[in-house]
């Protein structure tokens, strides 16, 4: 969900280069959901491609997709890839698909199967974020905008179902509650779940309503973090509970969120929420883009190690984040003068 988030400023640009041109999605599944949330994208085509992490088609799904590319005879194709990521079979797909032109970020010489091939040159000593990476691509072909804010539209439906759960889990709808999102796909990015329910008691006991959201993969760990709760009864769980077009209406109307670096972050940035992003030093290119944020991390001589469960086994990068700290920086997000709200302040102990 994140990184088609961070591509959409870059979707953006290749509308405003030609307004009649329609712009068809091929991602994964979870990618492919957050379509109808954004205007950029006309069409939607889900395919769990074997070179992306987790999910994966069997063959055949993979023949049935070059077909239905090849029937709806593409102009161009943009493959938007993380630096790790090789573009190039995404490129040979499009390029059977016959699709005649396809702009790529490659480290290899494509030679015929890229027409547009742009250098990758990443890492770079300075991280450049995966927003600006993606915008620079297509900016090698004259696309350009200045709207670069990343886009996802909730609708009435959504915040009308939105209303009746929290109406069924005794929650007001008028806003301005502190989400917490305990997950993240990969486990070195999870800030442990013992210290997520020290923070989250700081907020309650400052008289902050708190919500802890996550997907059905993460009832468990919600669950976990509600249980080591000194005040499990005063949290709100809707974990599995709300479809993404509801947890970006939730989102949208929250003080703050507190979350580790995962979709809901760039979620919230795309909507203008205030971020606590708990960073895990993986992937320094995924910071919130254009939102007020903190970033909370510990700083490790392993950092920007791209991996997904820590090499060292110690975890430090996260878990030598004090919970006070958390709890600070939110506070310091939900400070409103404008509204008469005096800032909180916590003192480690």
């Amino acid at each position: 969900m994140g990184d088609v988030l961070m591509t959409t400023p870059a979707l953006r640009a290749l509308k405003a280069q030609h307004p009649g041109r329609r712009l068809t999605l091929l991602a994964s599944q979870s990618g492919a959901a957050v379509a109808p949330y954004v205007p950029e994208i006309d069409a939607v085509i889900a395919y769990e491609a074997p070179w992306v992490k987790n999910a994966c088609s069997p063959p055949e799904e993979y023949h049935a997709t070059l077909t239905r590319l090849q029937t709806q005879r593409f102009d161009a194709a943009v493959i938007f890839t993380v630096y790790s990521q090789s573009a190039l079979p995404a490129a040979l797909m499009c390029y059977s698909a016959g699709i005649p032109r396809i702009l790529a970020h490659s480290r290899e010489n494509p030679y015929h199967l890229v027409t547009d091939w742009v250098h990758e040159v990443e890492p770079l000593p300075e991280p450049r974020h995966e927003v600006q990476r993606q915008l620079d691509l297509v900016g090698t072909v004259d696309a350009r905008t200045d709207e670069t804010t990343l886009s996802f539209r909730t609708t009435e439906a959504d915040h009308a179902g939105l209303n009746e759960v929290l109406h069924a889990h005794g929650v007001g709808s008028a806003g301005g509650w502190v989400l917490a999102h305990c997950g993240a796909t990969a486990p070195s990015r999870r800030y442990p779940a013992a210290l997520f329910a020290q923070a989250i008691d700081m907020l309650q006991g400052a008289g902050e309503c708190v919500i802890l959201t996550g997907g059905n993969s993460e009832r468990a760990l919600v669950q976990e973090v509600i249980a080591r709760s000194g005040n499990p009864g005063g949290l709100v769980n809707l974990a599995g509970r709300l479809t993404l077009g509801q947890l970006g209406a939730l989102i949208e109307r929250a003080g703050v969120l507190v979350s580790n670096n995962s979709g809901p972050v760039h979620l919230a940035a795309a909507l203008g929420t205030p971020v606590v992003d708990l960073y895990a030093l993986t992937n320094p290119q995924h910071t919130p883009w254009q939102v007020p944020h903190r970033l909370l991390y510990h700083d490790v001589p392993c950092r920007n190690c791209y991996r997904s469960v820590c090499p060292q086994g110690h975890h430090a990068c996260l878990s030598a984040v004090e919970p006070w700290r958390v709890a600070q920086a939110a506070f310091e997000l939900l400070e409103d003068p404008a509204r008469g709200r005096p800032p909180t302040l916590i003192k480690a102990a």
